[in-house]
């Protein structure tokens, strides 16, 4: 199942991602989410592991095409010569000459002037050819809308955090309007599990019903929610049976009303950081090079 991006791009809507994923076992995940069947792999230069998903790509028998590769400009590396550079890091550590899907991954509101610069070398890349389509995460309404004013390409995705506990309307309203695809990171809502202060995803009575109303998994649900809602997800996970569980959701269907039981579940409550609370003297780090 494929999404075409506001460029023309056609892209996975459900990838891989390998946020948290030890450089030492990402490898092995990649590898077997590739065997599975997933043709997207996410990553990030702030993840320490490009260079072992571009290890991962070259192991397997598909050809460079097969696979789209999607990385992230760390806030450290914004500004325009320095994400040049950034993209040299992790197209040498990826092993590539062409990144598919090159991002901003965050917003970094306190300088959003390097913010801009970082976006115009995006926009430089994509018309160099060295990156098929360019996006941004992080981003909420008010940060497309600065980017947009001036920006002369509109990002084909903005990844944020969404799952059933966190569906950021607002967010997803802005990038419709926009013709940009959201693409959900914890999306089976991981994070309420090791950062929750209450209930999470996978043990929601809600979600529970449907999934064995179907005969499938909490996780199956969400990410078939995110599909049939028109979004892009990338769970992780480096247990082959989670990935292949994962990737097994072509073969059922979420009636309307299960789909707005789902949308009904937001609580507001982000996981992740704050956006306007990221700093590059609070989260700022230096990015190795290749």
């Amino acid at each position: 199942m494929n999404l075409t991006l506001n460029n023309g791009v056609s892209m996975p809507a459900l990838g891989f991602g390998v946020f948290q994923t030890p450089p030492e076992e990402t490898v092995e995940a990649v590898r077997s989410a590739l065997k599975i069947g997933y043709r997207l792999i996410d990553t990030a230069a702030a993840y320490g592991n490009e260079r072992q998903v571009g290890e991962a790509i070259r192991r397997s028998s598909l050809d460079r095409d097969e696979v789209f590769v999607e990385t992230k400009v760390w806030i450290s590396d914004f500004g325009y010569d320095e994400t040049l550079h950034a993209f040299d890091k992790s197209a040498g550590k990826l092993g590539v000459e062409t990144i598919d899907l090159f991002v901003l991954h965050q917003a970094l509101p306190s300088r959003f002037e390097l913010t801009l610069q970082a976006y115009r070398a995006l926009e430089t890349l994509l018309a160099d050819g060295r990156v098929r389509a360019i996006g941004v995460s992080n981003f909420m309404p008010g940060h497309l809308e600065a980017l947009m004013k001036e920006a002369s390409v509109v990002p084909a995705v903005n990844q944020v955090e969404v799952h059933p506990y966190f569906t950021q309307p607002q967010v997803q309203a802005a990038d419709t309007a926009r013709q940009i695809i959201t693409q959900a990171w914890s999306p089976i809502g991981g994070i309420t599990s090791y950062r929750g202060t209450g209930t999470s995803t996978f043990d929601d009575p809600v979600i529970n019903r449907i999934a064995a109303a179907y005969g499938k998994t909490p996780a199956q649900v969400m990410i078939r929610w995110h599909l049939q809602e028109g979004r892009a997800a990338i769970p992780k996970s480096v247990r082959p049976e989670r990935i292949a569980e994962n990737f097994a959701v072509f073969d059922f269907d979420l009636t309307d009303a299960e789909r707005a039981a789902l949308d009904a579940l937001d609580t507001g409550v982000r996981g992740g950081p704050e956006p306007e609370d990221v700093t590059l003297e609070a989260f700022g780090r230096a990015i190795p090079e290749a």
